[in-house]
């Protein structure tokens, strides 16, 4: 057992069992975002047209973009026509089921280079349609280029991972509360505005309007003009009035620009990133392993990894706050900085040179290869037609195109040529150059097993010349190899995403090692390094803790489980925290989690392994089976579900059935050695058993 536990009909109206779609609620410190223009007139009239005043709106005339005038959209599978009715509009497509329905639209969703259009279903969801309409091209296209999602499936547009209310929302709107029912899987969300107004950035601003008008009541009762008595501030209005520099505004743009994990119900503007949000690092599925962005990863990953972050520029250094415009044009954005006379006094590091010349980019002057952006921010799309650019602000490495498989910048352009090709322009142009080696040859290194990495992977984390998401990334990569102690200096290193990633790889080690290192972050600053220490001593009992350890675990546990409530409706969640009760002994509430887990997401497999183990750790073998068994016909990989039955199988001494599963699991899962072994095992056995029954 212990060996087990590791491992077409018309609908023609929408369904009445609607809940009431999402909208605004009280929010005694917030105001209408009208009451800070009629004073912030300039910065209003830079917002009104960016992508944040437009991150979301009712649907009406003025904000549908799409064509709804009987438009039809065939194509790869699905079907939908578009209709407009009485002023509202409405989307004619199948259901969860497959069946024909109309569903009316209830907002827009972003503004270009597309907009998506959301509709309402049952439980309180507002669901991003996955047609969406291209807003340079003037057409309907498919989220799903490679072709139709079945119903039923978590990435149709009924499914789970379409949902606003767990994926969109609270970077859509201004104040997001999601309001989650785990037990009924059901949302009562609210808002403060349906986009990304003024207080999503600075805060409640009711304290700040309210003191402003006081100000000038009383300076208009005393004849004068105004008062010299500044205003009560926003939560965080010093977060661009005072303090300046990379970390802080980062911090506040990576709320929503960043893949990261929520740690509260209900955020706070400008508090510290990893008091809201634990950022995912530069994991294999997310980025190459030279840290070039890959999946949808937005900016943050891939800035922290900059020349630029490291220098203390800020994202308001190139994009105006209020319109998110570029401060210049073309190059004359980098050429604010990057001159022959450069201002030192701002940024020490800058070299002056003429970098808008030939002799740099060795492109003819004004052509697209003559572009900062294109050599060092290199794009690629997401979500079909969005071109987003690489913020890592990297110089071209085709050498390691050649030696990891990774894209480069050059080859964007000039696809029929190889790497070498490219190594050697640029070689020719600026000279050979000698290079240490780069942290994505050594994480690429240690992923591949290699044992000769693992003292370059030490190194690599006790470097504090790297980039702290690449030391973070490191450890990371340490704790799957584990290969030894953590770097005692991580746990304690300046930023807290390093601290995080030190916490999380000794959450992996044995339990004398945890007990000595993850106490003292209890009390770390920082909500997240806290809340990953904690997850690492769940399953140790206060009588192993220091007596002055035991009121901050407890204080940290109640941290973890409020983070974990706040994405309860995340299917892994959901499964990690059946994991939190397993540990602590707790054999009703992983059941029940694990249930969760995978009514959310049936083919989630690791969940049905879990409670599989569960419940044949209970006595309750043939549920046990019968589980795995429905899981094999969805299965993307079915070959672990086989392992789980032929274990089982041998635990009831059915020698005959064991073998059969085991030998599917070693078909499937070439090279695993538990599968193998315990194949050889039951195969000896039956072979004895065999001739046995001959004598």
């Amino acid at each position: 057992m212990h060996a087990l536990c590791r491992f077409v009909l018309t609908v023609l109206a929408v369904p009445a069992a609607l809940a009431a779609a999402p909208q605004a609620g009280p929010r005694p410190d917030h105001v209408a975002d009208g009451e800070c223009l009629a004073c912030h007139a300039a910065q209003g009239e830079g917002w009104r047209d960016s992508k944040h005043a437009h991150a979301m709106a009712p649907a009406t005339p003025q904000t549908v973009l799409g064509d709804f005038s009987q438009a039809r959209f065939a194509r790869g599978g699905e079907q939908a026509r578009f209709e407009q009715r009485d002023g509202r509009f409405f989307v004619h497509t199948e259901d969860a089921k497959g069946r024909s329905a109309e569903f009316p639209v209830e907002y827009t969703f972003g503004v270009r280079p597309l907009q998506q259009v959301l509709l309402p279903q049952a439980g309180g969801r507002l669901q991003a349609f996955t047609l969406a309409w291209d807003t340079e091209r003037q057409q309907w296209f498919s989220l799903h280029p490679d072709g139709a999602v079945p119903p039923g499936s978590n990435l149709h547009w009924t499914g789970r991972y379409q949902n606003w209310n767990m994926m969109c929302g609270e970077c859509h709107t201004t104040a997001y509360r999601k309001g989650y029912d785990d037990r009924e899987d059901t949302y009562r969300t609210t808002w403060a505005a349906p986009n990304v107004g003024c207080q999503a950035c600075h805060g409640g601003g009711r304290a700040h309007v309210d003191s402003a008008r006081a100000l000038a009541a009383t300076a208009s009762a005393a004849g004068a003009s105004a008062s010299s008595t500044p205003p009560v501030r926003t939560t965080n209005q010093a977060l661009f009035a005072d303090r300046s520099g990379a970390p802080a505004q980062v911090d506040q743009c990576a709320a929503c620009h960043a893949r990261r994990s929520r740690l509260l119900e209900e955020t706070t503007p400008g508090a510290p990133l990893l008091d809201n949000f634990i950022p995912d690092n530069l994991r294999a599925d997310l980025y190459h392993a030279d840290g070039q962005q890959l999946d949808e990863v937005f900016e943050y990953g891939s800035y922290r990894q900059s020349r630029m972050y490291q220098a203390g520029v800020a994202c308001t250094s190139c994009h105006e706050p209020h319109s998110g415009r570029l401060r210049a044009p073309g190059n004359a954005l980098c050429l604010q900085c990057h001159q022959p006379a450069p201002d030192t006094t701002r940024f020490s590091g800058l070299k002056p040179k003429d970098y808008d010349t030939p002799a740099h980019h060795f492109h003819t002057a004004g052509s697209p290869g003559s572009q900062c952006v294109e050599c060092h921010m290199p794009s690629q799309n997401y979500m079909v037609v969005h071109a987003r650019r690489d913020h890592a602000i990297r110089i071209p490495r085709p050498d390691l195109t050649r030696t990891l498989g990774t894209p480069n910048a050059c080859q964007q352009c000039h696809a029929d040529k190889p790497p070498e090709w490219a190594e050697a322009a640029i070689e020719r142009h600026h000279g050979k150059r000698g290079r240490p080696e780069h942290y994505g040859e050594v994480l690429a290194s240690a992923r591949r097993g290699d044992a000769a990495a693992l003292p370059r992977l030490a190194a690599l984390i006790s470097d504090t010349t790297q980039p702290a998401i690449v030391r973070a990334t490191a450890l990371d990569t340490w704790a799957e190899q584990n290969p030894g102690p953590v770097p005692a200096t991580a746990l304690n290193d300046p930023d807290a995403v390093v601290r995080v990633a030190a916490a999380a790889a000794v959450a992996a080690r044995p339990a004398e090692e945890r007990l000595g290192q993850l106490p003292p972050l209890l009390t770390d600053p920082r909500r997240g390094v806290r809340i990953t220490a904690v997850r690492g001593l769940v399953d140790l009992p206060d009588s192993r803790l220091e007596p002055a350890s035991v009121t901050p675990r407890r204080a940290a546990m109640a941290e973890l489980t409020s983070a974990r409530q706040a994405m309860a409706d995340m299917p892994s969640v959901q499964l990690d925290m059946a994991a939190i009760a397993l540990a602590q002994r707790d054999v009703t509430s992983a059941e029940t989690h694990y249930r969760r887990a995978l009514e959310r997401e049936p083919v989630l497999q690791n969940a049905r392994l879990g409670l599989a183990a569960l419940l044949a750790a209970t006595d309750r073998i043939d549920t046990a089976q019968r589980l795995l068994r429905e899981g094999l016909k969805d299965a993307p990989a079915p070959g672990p579900l086989h392992l789980a039955l032929g274990l089982l199988a041998g635990q009831q001494a059915q020698w005959e059935t064991a073998a059969r599963e085991l030998r599917d699991a070693v078909r499937l899962m070439p090279g695993h050695a538990q599968a193998q072994r315990n194949l050889d095992a039951v195969e000896r056995y039956l072979a004895r058993a065999g001739a046995g029954a001959r004598e």
